[in-house]
């Protein structure tokens, strides 16, 4: 229902004016309210706030223009809905009435109960998409302004991952010169340790040879010392081999591997520790049989971890090795499953992958091997999962990265 206040002091007028718009527009949808004075319709306006207001231009106590000035002041930023009706057709007055915040005038004597319905519906009109104007302007702006502060905090952002991402890229540049330089230390110290090594295997067998020892546990002395030049030996080896290993793969292109062949290699290289353990080795690779990687590579692996499951086999039983692939996602997976010592991975699992650590010291190794295997697998894009339960068995689960 829209309000219509009617501000004119003639009574006859304001009486027309209900009976005219309430025919047009229907008595049900309007709700009339009248003020006889400048003063009653400035208060009646503040108070009502009606949708429209009909407002004659001479009034006892002020004219129209004022009255509109008035209520101007009170009226919603986005305008005021006022139809003023003037007793003669002066264009100067109309134009100050428009000026003044009028939607729209009307000449007493010159319209009927069809144009004052008609003018007084376009005006409510009017007023109300300037609102809907205003607010939709309000809300956009406030849109706009969220874009704005969104747009600077994601540029504060980029410009602070962009120095991140350099940062991380000079730390990666230092990291790999570190590692490089670590790497050559490692083979230098190796390869120049070695020398000395086997000059002092050669003096202690001559020592041994030529030498007499009248008390019977310098036997035992020689051979514990024959036990650590071969150990000193074996380690300085086998950190040559891994620092050659890790250089030959940023050497090598990824081809077309056939695990049973592959296997076939291994099993040929360890047959010696397969015959003397009566080791079943067992492939089920139906499900992948090929994959792209680096051939040397997954040879390493394969004949790490197949030696490992035949080194640390269980005393009581006769040694179990399967070698299976399946699919993961898409992702080739390569496994190793024995049923030997175990490890305990509550204990030792942390510590897995690290250098020189060994879980049987009953058992002849380095620690080498398993950081080898990792150290691959991972500069392959990979990584190695594992399942063990002491004495038990250990599965050793590869995820190589599809190459290509």
């Amino acid at each position: 229902m829209k309000k219509i206040l009617l501000a004119d002091d003639n009574e006859i007028d304001r009486m027309l004016y209900r009976r005219f718009l309430g025919k047009q527009l229907g008595h049900e949808s309007l709700e009339f309210h009248e003020a006889t004075s400048g003063e009653q319709a400035i208060a009646l306006y503040k108070s009502l706030r009606p949708d429209c207001m009909l407002l004659d231009y001479n009034l006892q106590d002020i004219d129209g223009l004022t009255v509109l000035e008035q209520c101007r002041q009170h009226a919603p930023s986005e305008g005021m809905c006022v139809v003023m009706i003037t007793g003669s057709g002066n264009e100067k007055l109309a134009v100050r009435a428009l000026n003044g915040g009028a939607s729209d005038y009307l000449v007493k004597g010159q319209f009927d109960r069809e144009l004052l319905a008609k003018t007084i519906t376009h005006a409510i009109e009017k007023t109300e998409w300037q609102h809907y104007q205003s607010r939709y302007h309000t809300q956009l702006q406030a849109i706009n302004q969220q874009l704005r502060d969104s747009l600077t905090e994601l540029t504060d952002t980029r410009q602070q991952l962009q120095v991140r991402n350099q940062e991380l890229a000079n730390t990666n540049r230092e990291l790999a010169r570190t590692n490089a330089d670590l790497d050559n230390f490692v083979y230098a110290a190796s390869h120049d340790l070695r020398q000395p090594v086997h000059n002092l295997q050669g003096l202690f067998d001559e020592l041994r040879r030529v030498a007499i020892f009248p008390d019977p546990e310098d036997a035992q002395v020689l051979r514990l010392v024959d036990v650590s030049l071969q150990a000193l030996t074996t380690t300085i080896t086998d950190l040559a081999t891994v620092v050659q290993e890790q250089r030959a793969t940023g050497n090598q292109a990824p081809e077309h591997v056939n695990i049973r062949e592959l296997m076939a290699e291994v099993a040929s290289s360890l047959r010696a520790q397969i015959r003397s353990t009566q080791a079943h080795i067992r492939l089920e690779v139906e499900e992948v049989e090929q994959v792209e990687y680096v051939r040397a590579n997954l040879r390493t692996i394969l004949q790490n971890l197949t030696s490992n499951a035949l080194k640390y086999r269980h005393p009581d039983r006769r040694p179990e090795v399967t070698i299976r692939t399946c699919l993961q996602a898409g992702q080739p997976v390569v496994e190793v499953q024995d049923n030997g010592l175990g490890i305990d991975m509550s204990r030792h699992g942390a510590e897995l992958f690290q250098l020189f650590r060994r879980f049987h010291p009953g058992v002849e190794g380095t620690g080498v091997g398993l950081f080898l295997v990792n150290r691959l697998v991972l500069t392959g894009g990979g990584h190695v999962e594992v399942d063990s339960q002491e004495g038990e068995g250990t599965t050793f689960r590869v995820y190589l990265r599809q190459e290509g």
